[in-house]
C-alpha cells in the first residue's frame, strides 16, 4: 500500500474529467491537480514549447512526493510524453495509449475516428498507437479548435455547439466510423452533442477516463494503491485565476470544488 498522492496535470480544466474518474474508481487516493490556465491552450504551441511546459508541470508536481503522474492532456501526451518519459524516476502516463487500446477493443468495422487539438492531430500519436495494435485500421482524424472555448464558456449543450460539432463530425459520419476517441479531456463535456450527431451505434472513448483506468491497473499491479479506507483528499493549483477555475471546475467534476485552489508561478519550476 502507498498513501502518496497521484499527480494530474493539464493545460487547463479538461484534466478534471480524468480526476472525476479517479474519484470514482480510486476513492481512497489523494490527488494533486495542476491546471496551467495561464498558458492554455497547449494545442497551438510548438513542440519545443509544449515540452518546456510539460517539464515545468512535472517538476512542480514532483515536489509533493507523488507516486505517479497522469498527463491528462491529449496535446501534451502526443507532443511531449514520447520525448520526456524516460527523464524522470516517477511513473508518467498519458491519455493516448489507453484510449487507443480501448478504441481498438471497441471497434467492429476497424474504422476509428480521433477528435483532438491541432497539435494532437499533427503529431498523430493516437493514429500510430492504433496502427501498432490494428495495422489495417482506417483512421479519420479531425482537429476541433472551437471545442475547448465552447466547453470553458459553458456552451456544452447549445445550438452553437451542435452546429460546430456537426461540421467537425461530417467526415466521420461519411466514412462510417464506429468508434470515436475524444482525444482532448475537455471533449467529454460535449459527449451528449457528439453522441446525438454520431448516433447510438458509435462508441465514444473518453481519453481521460481511460487514462484513470490505466493508472488504476498500474498502481494495483505495483501494489501502490491506497487501501487505507479513508476518503481521498484533493488539492488544486493553477497558474492563473483561482476564481475562474473554482467556478468552472465543478462542471468537469460533476461536483462543486469545495477545496482550496492555489495560484502558483509555474515559470519558477
Amino acid at each position: 500500500m502507498d498513501k502518496r498522492p497521484i499527480g494530474v496535470f493539464d493545460s487547463g480544466l479538461g484534466g478534471l474529467s480524468c480526476v472525476k474518474e479517479i474519484m470514482k474508481i480510486m476513492p481512497n487516493e489523494d490527488v494533486i491537480y495542476f491546471g496551467d490556465t495561464g498558458r492554455v491552450p497547449y494545442g497551438t504551441r510548438s513542440r519545443e514549447t509544449i515540452i518546456k511546459y510539460v517539464r515545468q508541470d512535472i517538476r512542480f508536481l514532483e515536489g509533493f512526493d507523488i507516486k505517479a503522474i497522469i498527463i491528462a492532456c491529449g496535446t501534451a501526451s502526443s507532443a511531449a510524453l514520447p520525448w520526456i518519459a524516460d527523464e524522470n524516476d516517477t511513473k508518467i502516463m498519458g491519455v493516448v495509449e489507453p484510449a487507443a487500446k480501448a478504441a481498438v477493443s471497441a471497434t467492429k468495422n476497424k474504422k476509428i475516428g480521433v477528435l483532438g487539438t491541432g497539435a494532437t492531430v499533427k503529431y498523430g500519436k493516437y493514429a500510430s498507437n492504433i496502427k501498432a495494435l490494428c495495422p489495417d485500421a482506417e483512421i479519420v482524424q479531425k482537429a476541433c479548435p472551437l471545442f475547448v472555448p465552447l466547453v470553458e464558456n459553458g456552451y456544452t449543450d447549445s445550438d452553437v455547439a451542435r452546429l460546430i460539432a456537426a461540421e467537425y463530425l461530417e467526415d466521420m459520419k461519411k466514412k462510417s466510423v464506429d468508434t470515436l476517441i475524444l482525444g482532448c479531456t475537455h471533449y467529454p463535456l460535449l459527449k451528449k452533442v457528439i453522441g446525438d450527431i454520431m448516433g447510438k451505434d458509435v462508441t465514444l472513448i473518453d481519453s481521460g477516463a481511460m487514462a484513470a483506468s490505466a493508472a488504476y491497473e498500474f498502481l494495483k499491479q505495483e501494489s501502490l494503491l491506497n487501501e487505507s479506507g479513508e476518503n481521498g483528499k484533493y488539492r488544486y493549483f493553477v497558474s492563473d485565476s483561482v476564481e475562474d477555475f473554482s467556478a468552472l471546475g465543478g462542471m468537469f467534476l460533476d461536483r462543486p470544488i469545495k477545496e482550496s485552489v492555489e495560484k502558483i508561478d509555474i515559470e519558477g519550476f
